[in-house]
C-alpha cells in the first residue's frame, strides 16, 4: 500500500480532517518520506525523537532503522491513531505534548543514562506557521544531540542554511550557522502532501557543531546585536543599531566600526557571522571599561 493509498485510508477510518488550526499537512510522496530518513543517517542503535509524526507515515520507516522512536505529537487524536497502528512495536514511545513546553533535556538525559544511546537525532515535519520557534527552541537548549532533520516552508530552509551575508540572510541565518553545520536534502512540492500547501517545502539537515562557529565573550549580547541589526535591515547597521539602543549615539558607532575596519555605511546583510563576533567581543570590552 502506497503512503497515499494509506494516508487516504486512515483519514476515512478514523474520520479525521488535517488540522488548519495546528497547520497539518500530510505526506503522501512515498519517495520523498524515504529521503528524509536516508538524509537523517538513522543508525541501529540511534534515538529518533519524531516531532510531528502526524499519522505515522515516516514513523513506520524510523521504527524499523532506529534503536528506539520517541514521538512527540500534539494532536491527541493522531495519538490514538499512531498507539492503534504501532502497538506491536516495543521501541516507540508517544507523547502527547507541545513541543515548545517539553523537557528534552531531560528526556535525552534519561534516555542515555537508561538505554546507552549513543547518538540522537530529531526528525521533523514542522508545520510553516510554527518553525521559527520549534528551531531556536532545539538549538538554544543544548540539547545533547547529532542533528536535526527537518522538512519546513522552503522560503524559511533557505534562509536556514544560507552562509551568513549572503543574498537570503536572516538574523536566524547566523544563529543557524553559529551552531550548527546545514545541508539540503531536498525540495518537496506541494502536491506531495494532503491538504495542498500554497508553497514549497525543503527538506535540511543541521549537523550540531561540537564547537561553536566562532567565540564570543557573551553570546546573548552576541545573538541581541544580530537581532537588533535586522530588526531595522534596511538602514545601514549604525543607524540600525542606534535606533534600538545598542549603540548610544552614532558617534560611537562610527569609532566601533572604524576600530573593526567596516565601513560607515555597511548594512546588516553584509556582515559575516566573524564580523558580529568581533562586534560584539569589542562592545563587551568597551563596557567593562
Amino acid at each position: 500500500m502506497s503512503v497515499l493509498e494509506e494516508t487516504k485510508f486512515l483519514m476515512k477510518k478514523y474520520k479525521i480532517k488535517a488540522n488548519k488550526n495546528l497547520g497539518q499537512n500530510f505526506l503522501i510522496d512515498d519517495l520523498a518520506i524515504n529521503d528524509i530518513v536516508d538524509g537523517a543517517n538513522i543508525l541501529e542503535n540511534d534515538l529518533v525523537i519524531e516531532i510531528g509524526p502526524g499519522l505515522g507515515s515516516m514513523t513506520s520507516i524510523l521504527l524499523e532503522k532506529a534503536k528506539k522512536v520517541i514521538c512527540v505529537e500534539l494532536d491527541k487524536k493522531m495519538i490514538k491513531i499512531l498507539n492503534d497502528r504501532f502497538i506491536a512495536y516495543s521501541n516507540i514511545e508517544l507523547i502527547n505534548e507541545d513541543i515548545l513546553k517539553l523537557d528534552l533535556n531531560s528526556i535525552i538525559k534519561e534516555e542515555k543514562e537508561k538505554n546507552k544511546f549513543q547518538n540522537v537525532k530529531i526528525v521533523a515535519n514542522l508545520p510553516y506557521y510554527i518553525t521559527t520557534p520549534i528551531i531556536m527552541k532545539l538549538l538554544e537548549s543544548n540539547l545533547d544531540i547529532e542533528s536535526i532533520t527537518v522538512m519546513i516552508q522552503k522560503e524559511v530552509a533557505d534562509r536556514l542554511i544560507e552562509v551568513p551575508s549572503g543574498k537570503n540572510t536572516g538574523a536566524i541565518t547566523y544563529t543557524v550557522y553559529y551552531y550548527c553545520e546545514s545541508s539540503k536534502i531536498r525540495e518537496v512540492e506541494n502536491t506531495s502532501f494532503i491538504p495542498m500547501p500554497e508553497v514549497k517545502s525543503e527538506v535540511i539537515n543541521l549537523k550540531l557543531r561540537k564547537e561553536p562557529a566562532v567565540q564570543v565573550e557573551n553570546k546573548k549580547i552576541f545573538f541581541s546585536i544580530i537581532k537588533c541589526s535586522y530588526m531595522q535591515r534596511r538602514k545601514t547597521l549604525i543607524n540600525g543599531l542606534v535606533n534600538t539602543g545598542v549603540f548610544k549615539n552614532k558617534e560611537e558607532g562610527i569609532e566601533i566600526l572604524k576600530t573593526l575596519g567596516l565601513r560607515e555605511d555597511i548594512r546588516a546583510e553584509n556582515l559575516t557571522i566573524e564580523d558580529f563576533a568581533r562586534l560584539t567581543n569589542l562592545f563587551c570590552q568597551r563596557a567593562k571599561k
